[in-house]
């Protein structure tokens, strides 16, 4: 039986916590908390056999074979060294990090050491996102040309989303969404990127949008926002049809639109959407890699690289940095 852990303990970490017990040969093995009652009464709820109430003592538990870090992104990078340095395989919630530099580091380590490291970018590992590859491999609706993409909601009220010492801001928690979504279907290189950023009176980003012309002429219209509703959608345009995608951060379902027809595809059944990303994490550890197909290191720390740049443009600098 594969044993997970999970630092944090908020809603994230009860999704997880679903997922690895819904899943074939995993067991929810321990939860860390800053405090042992809270840890205590998240494993009682979950049917984990062991509480820690520090992150170090989960990281410390030889038992565990891979831990999920569920803190806010501001500390992922820290629990991840230190799971690392203890030995411990990590799935860590995305952003990986707050920025490239960080990510840099962590892989470092995890190489060092012979571990797993990889981000838990859902969208990556969606049935229907590798469908989604195969149709445009074949033509389906000719050249790609250009991707849109788009995702909010009304969540100023949400402290880690608007203050700067969390690193707040739509890019971070919302915007990799369509970074990902248009990384995963245009592959060439970037030329160009034009940007703006409508800041809070606490200097985060509370919407942005950026448009990336890529080297074969390619483009991509990406939007965030922590002001608005903003469909959580995306279309792949060619040069005979387009591809309609519904809520891409998991992938709900895909139309192919061609000859004013459409055909829709439907996900297989899924527990919640993140038991995609725990099988590729546990059968990576299984083959003794450092890394995911889905998701490798590279694409991670391009992610960052590309955040870290906007982020420049607009000003936005958190202060811990």
């Amino acid at each position: 039986m594969f044993k997970v852990g999970i630092i944090g303990t908020g809603t994230i970490a009860r999704k997880m916590a679903h997922t690895v017990n819904e899943t074939p040969n995993t067991q929810l093995y321990a939860i860390a908390s800053r405090t042992l009652e809270k840890a205590q009464s998240f494993a009682n709820e979950f049917n984990a056999p062991t509480a820690y109430g520090s992150y170090e003592q989960l990281a410390k538990d030889e038992n565990i074979d891979l831990v999920y870090i569920a803190t806010p992104h501001t500390f992922h990078a820290e629990n991840a060294l230190m799971c690392l340095e203890h030995g411990r395989n990590v799935l860590v919630e995305k952003p990986f990090a707050v920025n490239a530099k960080q990510a840099e580091e962590v892989f470092a380590k995890a190489r060092e050491k012979g571990l797993f490291a990889g981000e838990a970018m859902w969208t990556r590992f969606a049935p229907l996102q590798k469908e989604m590859q195969k149709l445009i491999k074949e033509g389906v609706i000719g050249e790609v040309t250009s991707v849109t993409a788009s995702a909010g909601g009304f969540l100023t009220d949400v402290p880690r989303l608007v203050e700067p010492a969390l690193a707040g801001g739509a890019l971070l928690d919302i915007g990799i969404y369509p970074l990902n979504f248009a990384s995963m279907i245009i592959h060439s290189e970037i030329v160009r990127i034009d940007t703006h950023a409508v800041l809070t009176d606490k200097g985060v980003d509370a919407q942005n949008a950026f448009i990336i012309t890529y080297k074969d002429g390619k483009m991509a219209a990406l939007f965030s926002s922590i002001l608005s509703e903003a469909g959580w959608n995306g279309v792949i345009y060619g040069t005979e049809g387009r591809i309609e995608v519904e809520y891409f951060l998991d992938i709900r379902k895909i139309t192919i639109v061609k000859n004013y027809k459409r055909r829709e595809l439907l996900p297989p059944p899924q527990i919640n959407g993140f038991d995609f990303e725990l099988n590729a994490a546990v059968d990576a550890i299984a083959n003794g890699k450092c890394e995911t197909e889905e998701m490798p290191h590279s694409e991670t720390v391009k992610m960052l690289k590309i955040m870290d740049y906007l982020r420049g443009r607009w000003g936005v600098k958190y202060p811990f940095e």
